[in-house]
């Protein structure tokens, strides 16, 4: 019981963001991901040593958010098909 209670109290989700197109910043992703409601915080990871994308980032969301990004079929942002899933992180 207390399993159910726990997840149904959870306010923030975080989303797992592949194939994100190198010209494709935090604020790029954070405001495609913005159209479907509250973002709490969205980073695309960079190499440290080049200082270029690693195609992939993370984006954490509220639970009316994730269901917005979840009834779309196809994420595209500048020509890219990206693709999201729930973060184990």
């Amino acid at each position: 019981k207390s399993r159910i209670v726990m997840a149904s109290t959870k306010s923030v989700y975080k989303l797992f963001v592949r194939n994100i197109p190198w010209t494709v910043g935090t604020r790029e992703l954070r405001g495609y991901f913005s159209q479907f409601g509250r973002v709490f915080q969205a980073n695309v990871v960079f190499d440290r040593n080049t200082g270029l994308s690693q195609g992939y980032g993370f984006v954490s969301v509220n639970k009316e958010t994730l269901d917005n990004v979840e009834s779309k079929s196809q994420h595209m942002l500048e020509g890219y098909n990206l693709y999201v899933e729930q973060s184990n992180q």
